[in-house]
């Protein structure tokens, strides 16, 4: 097929708007959106130091390459960093590959592990808390996901960042949203939409740019530009939620072009309100009474998990360092 808009020969058939496109204008298309959404949240200011968190993967990658772009026609600080969970054989190969694409483009670089601001790698806490399977621990996301969280906060603040960019694609929004949904979990919903209504002093405000990106097309884009990116699936996604939620939008999506952009446009339309009935205001968040991080009660969630996993460790009579 050809180019929509040149008559070059095709490598993309968007099909949720019947548009074919060459490398060229394939490319125009991402950074388009990606600049859009950039300016329509305002979600970078001139002069600002923004913390990109950096995993290896296609999205984080890709949108380390797309603001190390933007940030040569519009003025801002640009610092990578990258959280080590800890899990063998697949986190390894990946830092490394983060690192490769941050010295490319000459950003600095920094790294958090687990193990260091934790206390435990993913793996030690899997093993330490049992079986998924027969029940004897959450799933290994629901930690990861947490500690993650935490420390990405925590990262961010340490290098003085004014923002911490994530690369949510659109999968990633939109799964987001029915997954909370399901969960009958709407106040989080008000905490996880393109733009904050107001923000704690102690939380770095999020940003996510990619969020109006299919993820097939920012796979595509690292290709078509030579972007070393890590495409393997972490051992642990098995235990996700997430996945059969992925599976189900992407069979609507194929049967229906444009589900996701309707869910996201649902989102969006439904955000303001949420933000504003659900949330509660960080002004009367408390202090973590462990690590003085904001959370809605006296201990966050990271701590309570860390707690757990320590109780645990000490039932096993196995030695642990706290990081």
């Amino acid at each position: 097929m050809k180019c929509s808009k040149c008559n070059r020969p095709a490598v993309y058939h968007a099909r949720y708007t019947g548009r074919y496109y060459c490398k060229k204008h394939f490319n125009e298309m991402v950074e388009k959106k990606f600049k859009e959404t950039v300016k329509k949240y305002r979600l970078i200011e001139k002069g600002e130091r923004i913390a990109v968190g950096v995993s290896g993967g296609k999205d984080s990658v890709v949108l380390m390459h797309l603001l190390a772009k933007l940030r040569e026609k519009f003025p801002f600080e640009l610092v990578a960093i990258t959280i080590d969970e800890g899990i063998a054989g697949y986190r390894p190969p990946s830092v490394e590959i983060a690192k490769r694409n941050a010295e490319r483009l000459g950003i600095e670089h920094r790294i958090y592990s687990f193990k260091e601001y934790i206390g435990f790698t993913l793996d030690e806490t899997v093993e330490i808390m049992g079986s998924f399977e027969k029940g004897e621990r959450v799933g290994a996301c629901s930690y990861c996901g947490v500690w993650r969280r935490w420390l990405l906060n925590y990262a961010a603040k340490d290098v003085d960042a004014d923002k911490l960019a994530v690369g949510h694609n659109l999968d990633d929004e939109v799964q987001m949203f029915i997954m909370n949904i399901l969960r009958g979990d709407i106040a989080r919903l008000g905490r996880t939409g393109p733009y904050y209504e107001e923000i704690h002093p102690e939380l770095v405000p999020r940003i996510k740019p990619l969020r109006e990106i299919p993820e097939k097309e920012i796979v595509l884009y690292a290709v078509l530009n030579d972007i070393e990116v890590d495409l393997s699936e972490c051992p642990y996604a098995v235990e996700a939620f997430r996945a059969e939620i992925r599976d189900w939008i992407n069979e609507m999506e194929e049967e229906h072009p444009g589900t996701k952009y309707q869910i996201l446009r649902s989102y969006d339309k439904l955000f303001p309100l949420i933000a504003k009935t659900y949330t509660k205001r960080t002004s009367e968040l408390n202090r973590c009474k462990i690590c003085g991080q904001p959370t809605t009660g006296e201990i966050c969630k990271a701590c309570q998990f860390r707690l757990q996993v320590e109780r645990k460790a000490r039932e096993k009579g196995l030695t642990f360092r706290v990081g």
